[in-house]
């Protein structure tokens, strides 16, 4: 019994121990939650901005106005306190560190990459500001850089002669020979052809057709620029119209197609069949004289060459793939027959196929 009573007793004094003890946790509590008010209170009034009395000159420390006993507010916390006791740390102190450690890295540069640096940036600068002109600015820059690259590219396709043309010291065209080499340098290019300065006292047309036999040539930029130094022969020359003709074919080629003695063809003019002469579906016999890549050109006694596809040839599409070259050579003998007759244009058109239209040969049934 007296054993139980015993135990009742210090269970009863641990619960008076533990209420004690909870008691003096929580008014500690109070009192700290009291203090840091208080200083924060005090902070705020010291860090108000200072009023100064319009009167007497005096400084009012208060924002509620001057103490009426006349004494000092007392100053429980400042800004300028170095303690850490409470608060974030400063962040100017923590920022002029980084400041100085910056300029310091600035400062231990290369002049060179400095200058690399601020040059960079300023164009940069440049750039953006361009960005953001107005459009018709940027229109009016553009179009002045155009003209500005215009006049350049005109100015680069001039070409230096030897001679200027108006020197008396030019050959004249009556001392020039047909068939004659000479040398030249190209001056300017057309979609039809070159004109070559070969020292005479005008420069001579090299023609398209007269550039190469191996492949078709749309524009002489394809093989020639201006100052190219080419070697030609003369073709032909009218000192009375000013006009001279050159070639670059190979001299196996113009023997073949008669290139040099073509002009001789005006002499006859009046001897020759005139294109009002001559009708459609009328058969002819003609010489080839030409092949290009597209058909031949053919010599029929009239004013003018004819014309023949390289799809109207009897011999087209037996090799697939064939060339004009290998079915029509210059120098054969062909029957052809009249398409079409350009008067305008002086141009006639042939075939090697008999029309369908025209009537066929006439048989005879003999009976026995």
């Amino acid at each position: 019994m007296a054993a139980s009573s015993l135990y009742s007793t210090a269970i009863a004094a641990s619960f008076v121990l533990l209420f004690i003890l909870r008691h003096d946790a929580y008014a500690f509590q109070s009192a700290a939650s009291t203090i840091l008010n208080q200083r924060r209170y005090a902070a705020l009034i010291v860090s108000s901005t200072s009023i100064r009395s319009a009167t007497d000159g005096d400084t009012i420390d208060s924002m509620f106005g001057p103490r009426l006993d006349g004494e000092d507010d007392e100053v429980l916390y400042s800004d300028e306190d170095d303690s850490d006791d409470w608060g974030a740390p400063s962040l100017v102190a923590s920022a002029e560190p980084k400041k100085e450690k910056a300029m310091s890295r600035w400062g231990s540069l290369n002049p060179k990459i400095k200058a690399r640096i601020v040059k960079e940036a300023q164009e940069r600068a440049i750039r953006n500001k361009k960005r953001r002109e107005p459009a018709e600015e940027k229109k009016r820059r553009l179009y002045s850089q155009y003209r500005e690259m215009q006049k350049k590219s005109k100015f680069d396709k001039y070409v230096t002669r030897e001679k200027p043309t108006h020197d008396k010291t030019r050959t004249k065209l009556a001392d020039l020979n047909p068939g004659e080499t000479v040398s030249g340098r190209v001056i300017s290019l057309t979609s039809f052809g070159a004109y070559v300065d070969i020292g005479s006292e005008v420069d001579g047309l090299l023609h398209v057709s007269q550039i190469s036999r191996d492949e078709f040539v749309d524009h002489p930029r394809k093989f020639l620029a201006p100052g190219d130094d080419v070697e030609v022969r003369i073709v032909r020359m009218d000192p009375g119209a000013k006009k001279l003709q050159l070639t670059m074919l190979p001299e196996e080629v113009l023997h073949e197609e008669n290139v040099l003695n073509k002009h001789m063809i005006d002499e006859d003019e009046d001897d020759r069949i005139q294109l009002d002469e001559i009708e459609v579906d009328d058969e002819l016999w003609g010489e080839i004289r030409r092949v290009t890549d597209y058909g031949a050109y053919i010599e029929l006694g009239a004013v003018v060459r004819g014309f023949m596809h390289f799809m109207d040839h009897p011999l087209f599409g037996e090799v697939k793939g064939a060339h004009p070259k290998e079915f029509m050579r210059v120098g054969d003998r062909v029957r052809v027959w009249v398409l079409d007759v350009d008067s305008t244009q002086q141009r006639i058109k042939l075939t090697a196929n008999r029309p369908s239209g025209l009537p066929g040969p006439r048989r005879e049934v003999k009976w026995i």
